[in-house]
């Protein structure tokens, strides 16, 4: 068996305190935690970030560290866990006991969010579960007591399973509590677009998940200051430049299910999103329990 990579030297008592919770592969309804998709918890860049995300707005505060050797997690990283709450939340409603403790593959975590399956793939698999375990955060969010400290990492620890010859079983994860209980409450966890894991910058996926989370399916959708937008991103790059990078993606229009639009007013640049209304026919047979077909010859 490989080393495990553990942030505590408690962590196998608290393995041996869990359930074993054995992941179904299978067409699941990918699932998000509503806190991850309203807040700045992930870096939107591709290359190592180390600088800290320090957030506050009014009673609500983030603080995201890395340490150098791995950076800090990314937006990409968070499929992992996007991943474990689709896992989770069809097993509750399936009735079947769930856990934090977890085993799976990387083939079955790598094409549920449409990765490749090459030994690549793995290798990015493996850096992405190791700056999951070593980002640690703190925040007031889901805090009865505001100015409390929730002090956690995305993961508690993992690690790669092999037999006795050496041969690769899977991998096996503890998520933290803070996830864990955010996934379980059905007032947290929202359904997103599968083509969510086609999009391939941080600032796209980043705000399909503030549009999915703030817009909904509401006619009006929603609309945010780019300023505001810019606060809550965490992004390190300075607001001229996110304000180019917004203007870019509205020019594409590339998120599921949204339509963006710019405007200006009394000096200040807004950025709205409305839902494109649904396909009457996809909706008719949802309705009846037939799944809809996605390409027509």
């Amino acid at each position: 068996m490989h080393p495990i990579r553990s942030q505590s030297g408690c962590a196998n008592g608290e393995r041996t305190q869990l359930e074993l919770f054995r992941s179904k592969p299978g067409d699941l309804a990918p699932r998000d935690a509503q806190d991850l998709m309203a807040w700045p918890f992930f870096s939107l860049a591709k290359t190592r970030r180390t600088t800290p995300i320090d957030f506050r707005m009014g009673a609500t505060w983030i603080s995201v560290e890395a340490v150098f050797e791995h950076g800090m997690a990314t937006i990409w990283d968070a499929d992992v866990l996007i991943w474990a709450a689709s896992q989770l939340v069809a097993a509750r409603d399936a009735g079947r006991p769930t856990s934090r403790l977890m085993v799976t593959t990387p083939h079955e975590i790598l094409a549920f969010t449409r990765r490749g399956t090459g030994k690549a793939s793995y290798e990015r698999l493996k850096a992405a579960l190791d700056r999951l375990q070593s980002t640690t955060v703190a925040t007031s969010i889901r805090q009865e007591h505001q100015r409390r400290r929730r002090r956690f990492s995305w993961i508690n620890e993992w690690r790669e399973l092999a037999d006795g010859n050496g041969r690769a079983l899977g991998i096996e994860l503890i998520l933290p509590d803070w996830f864990y209980d955010g996934v379980l409450d059905r007032a947290l966890v929202l359904t997103i677009d599968r083509a969510y894991f086609d999009l391939t910058g941080g600032l796209e996926r980043w705000l399909y998940r503030i549009a999915r989370k703030h817009g909904g399916r509401q006619d009006g959708g929603w609309s945010f200051d780019v300023p505001h937008l810019h606060l809550k991103s965490g992004a390190l790059s300075p607001l001229r430049r996110f304000a180019f990078e917004l203007r870019a993606i509205v020019a594409r229009q590339s998120l599921p299910g949204y339509v963006l639009t710019l405007e200006n007013a009394l000096g200040r640049d807004r950025l709205n999103f409305a839902p494109i209304p649904p396909d009457p026919l996809h909706a008719a047979m949802r309705r009846v329990g037939l799944k809809p077909v996605e390409n027509w010859p």
